[in-house]
């Protein structure tokens, strides 16, 4: 069977990142694009890599464009698809790659976006462990998946083992991210010129004041934290793509080093997509440059009593795109990996 797809905001890097990764699905079609500026433009002249897609008119996004597809993807900024999804029945299975249905508390989305609250969706990482289960279960039984945050994703993917098992303590965590600025979207805007980030490495939302750390928090209570903290300190480096995630937390009293790794181990053995180094291993970005893979290396440092989670992503791939279609897959009963690379691209 051929589902029919439409994404919205395909001009924009995350909504190309769909369109390449759905040229090697089987089952998937896409049939409609759309974008705002671009609007009117063939598909290629503003993603020129996307050859498989010669065809393709970026069309305006409405919801009359969008309606009447099995499959829509809404690659918009956050704030934007809301509206748009609410206009969208039932018969559409629908996932929103920007933040407007990640949060399921109304007082998180006001402290930390603004605007209008549209209510949670399924969460949209299949392999983030809960105190049942994981999320994929509740994936298979949805039409509406949030695609995580990809900073975000990264850091709970990173730490939740631990959480779970009670070998970490969830109150004292610290996380510092290096980032490529694809993270940050299309749009132009002078901190991410090349001239300004390259030979640099620039911080930002720095204070506790990131979009991603309620959605962070959300995903340690699903494993049982009852009220977690974290400092989180993103960096923008020189590289198009990736997240490298550095992640630490202290160790619980009776914990070893034994017990963390078995913690690792135990959440993510059989997964396709998420995978532990051997011990003393840690990833690079480079390792995961355009799959669907996230690689971590974990150590406890016993001196200062912490455990240490260093997680590479492509934040386009397994951050955001990978992500999304691979939820997708979920709920619309395909086999789960799917058109999904897990090998990267080197050198």
């Amino acid at each position: 069977m051929t589902y029919s797809v439409a994404v919205a905001g395909a001009s924009g890097y995350a909504g190309g990142e769909i369109l390449r990764l759905i040229a090697d699905h089987p089952e998937l079609e896409v049939r409609t694009v759309t974008a705002h500026q671009n609007a009117g433009q063939a598909l290629t002249a503003v993603q020129p890599h996307l050859r498989a897609y010669t065809h393709l008119t970026l069309a305006e996004t409405n919801a009359d464009t969008l309606a009447g597809h099995d499959l829509v993807f809404l690659a918009l900024p956050h704030g934007a698809s809301g509206a748009i999804a609410a206009e969208l029945g039932d018969a559409s299975i629908v996932v929103d790659c920007g933040a407007d249905h990640r949060l399921e508390q109304e007082g998180d989305w006001a402290a930390f976006y603004g605007g209008e609250f549209h209510g949670a969706w399924t969460y949209g990482v299949p392999e983030l462990p809960r105190l049942q289960g994981t999320q994929r279960e509740r994936l298979a039984q949805t039409r509406r998946i949030a695609a995580p945050g990809c900073n975000a994703s990264t850091v709970a993917l990173s730490l939740v083992p631990g959480v779970r098992a009670g070998v970490i303590d969830a109150h004292d965590i610290v996380s510092v991210l290096a980032v490529g600025p694809s993270g940050a979207g299309k749009a132009l805007k002078t901190h991410l010129l090349g001239s300004e980030i390259l030979g640099s490495a620039n911080p930002y939302a720095v204070g506790g004041t990131h979009r991603h750390i309620p959605e962070i928090q959300q995903a340690l209570r699903w494993a049982g934290a009852a009220d977690p903290t974290i400092s989180f300190t993103p960096v923008i480096v020189p590289m198009s793509r990736g997240i490298l995630a550095t992640s630490t937390a202290r160790l619980a009293d009776d914990a070893d080093a034994s017990s963390v790794r078995e913690a690792w181990e135990d959440a993510y053995a059989g997964e396709t997509f998420v995978q532990l180094l051997p011990e003393g291993q840690f990833p690079r970005t480079a390792d995961v440059l355009g799959a669907n893979t996230a690689l971590m290396g974990l150590a406890v440092d016993e001196a200062a009593r912490r455990v240490v989670v260093v997680a590479a992503v492509d934040n386009l791939v397994k951050g955001t795109a990978g992500a999304a279609i691979q939820s997708a897959n979920l709920a619309l009963g395909l086999a789960e990996a799917t058109a999904l690379p897990v090998n990267g691209v080197a050198p």
